[in-house]
């Protein structure tokens, strides 16, 4: 299956889209929060500063409203080349991420050649757990 977007992510959700925070705001927070050592802190700004300078800076990411991005996979062998370190050092200080694909990411409200932004309700949707429909036990069943 070919999929269109591609989105790295972590399990903590951002405050303002209630949605996981992606692969930029988990590795600035461990900067921030003086986890990571002062060179793996400078890779990750020098990787971020990179892509500032590649790729347009999209306008609802700059106004902070609620919206995610993904990258386009047709686009992107170069960005994820690039941006493999900051996937390390995730994984060096042991903080959990999730590489996501998808042809259906969401209602797009900005678009260029590498990257969309989408729009998200910034609520937090908890379902209750349906029922199982895994199959029962010879055990659960004989004791019916």
């Amino acid at each position: 299956m070919k999929f269109k977007y591609v989105r790295i992510q972590g399990q903590e959700l951002a405050a303002n889209t209630m949605y996981a925070k992606g692969i930029f705001s988990m590795c600035m927070q461990l900067i921030q929060n003086d986890v990571m050592e002062e060179e793996d802190a400078d890779l990750c700004k020098e990787i971020d500063s990179w892509f500032a300078e590649e790729l347009p800076w999209p306008e609802p990411c700059k106004r902070q409203e609620k919206v995610v991005c993904f990258f386009k996979t047709e686009n992107s062998e170069e960005m994820m080349r690039m941006i493999r370190p900051m996937c390390w050092l995730l994984e060096k200080y042991n903080h959990p991420y999730y590489i996501v694909y998808t042809n259906t990411p969401g209602e797009i409200v900005y678009e260029d050649k590498y990257q969309v932004a989408v729009k998200v309700s910034g609520e937090l949707m908890i379902e209750p757990v349906q029922e199982s429909w895994s199959p029962k036990d010879e055990e659960e069943t004989s004791e019916e």
